[in-house]
């Protein structure tokens, strides 16, 4: 095993001879085979434990096996206790995703302490082909049945090639020791009901189950790749628009291929979402209909569907004083310039990007909020009043566009609809003395 883990590291891994690596051990066979690899191989290595305190003597004798095996090989070791019921609680979430969580967030913490670019963990060809068949029995799409990745950012799985009963017959041929862990053992846990009750029977019908698994891998993987390629060149031709919080998709598109569910999970699976019955219903949904995910929404709008993350859209008013010269707001920076002599410049703009109004007219303090229904004001170069709901829809106004606008307000009359029209009341005329430039500085509300 030792001359294919070799052969393996120098084909497709050499990266990994030339940095130091840290090794996620447990103390269990596949963790210590792992360490006992690259010890022999001469990887510059560090090992770390957690101690998750789930177990009481057993969790610490794991730890203390570690540190003896660290010493044995004069190795680094750093070990971490974790109280992960409190934090399973806190968190409420199962045992198992809080170890998870725990283990990978100090995990990299500490990699990047020891300027370690990768961290190394003991999954094997069996853990792959358990992986696979929980994915198969939860429901996934094609990335689902790919297996656990080798290479994911800053992890690396060198033992993926290899079975278990490989690395047991290196265990037994080496007289390597390792630690047991009893909750492997039970199988109230999915993976190991399929470890210890399903697999062994794949086994008995085939013998080469996990070597005709791994060629189906392989096989689904280029697949994969051939599909990636194809929403790549789809992903070029529906997305319209890109801005700081949406992201604007052609339906048209979606309706042009012969399946578009199958489009719409390919596009929109990273973002969260599961309701995909629901959102193949937006395409012919009324304008305004949304889907959710935990993060992520998806509206329809017209004939596009607008893709945004959800953010707290309740925001706080904003006060502004007759002295500020500029003031940050959650959506870019206002500068306020009193020295503007150009009055033909000021009576005339078109930019939406900049107010001119008569000083004189203000009442301070200013006031920045959200617009609310009901609000009302007068459209420069218009005369008379709209609400502001009517203006919207005149303007097809998206639901995001219409959530991210904010009203600069004197006393309770609207000065200017920010970043889109003034209010006439405020317009500079030939009878204004002093002018005020309210300029955004940035063009994005977001």
């Amino acid at each position: 095993m030792l001359e294919r883990f070799e052969h393996h590291i120098n084909k497709n891994l050499p990266f990994l001879k030339e940095k130091k690596l840290l090794i996620a051990i447990s103390g269990g066979m596949d963790s210590v085979i792992l360490t006992h690899l690259c010890h022999k191989l001469k990887l510059k290595v560090a090992l770390a434990h957690c101690n998750f305190n789930l177990r009481a003597e057993e969790s610490d004798g794991d730890e203390c096996f570690v540190i003896k095996l660290a010493e044995d090989l004069n190795l680094e070791v750093f070990v971490e206790n974790f109280d992960t019921y409190k934090y399973a609680q806190d968190n409420k979430c199962s045992i198992q995703i809080a170890c998870r969580d725990l283990r990978y967030a100090w995990f990299k913490e500490l990699a990047t302490q020891l300027n370690c670019p990768f961290i190394l963990t003991a999954h094997h060809a069996d853990d792959n082909l358990e992986t696979f068949l929980i994915n198969l029995t939860r429901g996934t799409g094609l990335e689902g049945l790919t297996g656990i990745p080798e290479i994911n950012d800053r992890l690396v799985r060198p033992l993926l090639p290899f079975s278990s009963a490989e690395m047991k017959q290196f265990a037994k041929t080496n007289a390597i020791k390792w630690r047991n862990d009893s909750s492997n053992a039970s199988t109230k846990y999915l993976r190991n009901k399929l470890r210890h009750d399903i697999i062994p029977i794949l086994k008995e019908i085939n013998p080469k189950v996990l070597q005709n698994f791994q060629n189906t891998i392989s096989n689904l993987k280029e697949t994969h790749e051939i599909v990636t390629e194809s929403v790549d060149v789809f992903l070029s031709r529906t997305i319209e628009n890109i801005s700081g919080n949406e992201v604007r998709f052609k339906i048209s598109e979606f309706k042009a291929v012969a399946s578009p569910k199958a489009y719409l999970y390919e596009v929109f699976k990273e973002f969260g979402f599961t309701q995909w019955h629901d959102i193949l219903s937006l395409l012919d949904a009324a304008s305004g209909k949304q889907v959710f995910s935990s993060t992520y929404r998806l509206i329809k709008n017209r004939e596009h569907l607008l893709l945004s993350k959800i953010h707290d859209y309740d925001s706080p008013a904003i006060t502004i004083s007759e002295n500020d010269k500029w003031i940050e707001t959650p959506f870019g920076m206002l500068v306020f310039d009193d020295a503007i002599t150009n009055r033909e410049k000021a009576t005339v703009n078109k930019k939406h990007t900049v107010a001119y109004v008569d000083k004189a007219l203000l009442k301070f303090p200013l006031t920045l909020r959200k617009w609310e229904e009901g609000d009302v004001f007068y459209p420069f170069g218009m005369s008379g009043k709209k609400k502001l709901s009517k203006y919207f829809k005149d303007e097809k106004l998206s639901i995001l566009d219409k959530e991210n606008v904010w009203l600069l307000c004197s006393g309770n009359d609207i000065v200017w609809v920010v970043n889109r029209r003034a209010d006439n009341r405020f317009k500079v005329t030939e009878n204004t003395r002093d002018v005020l430039e309210i300029q955004l500085k940035t063009g994005l509300l977001y």
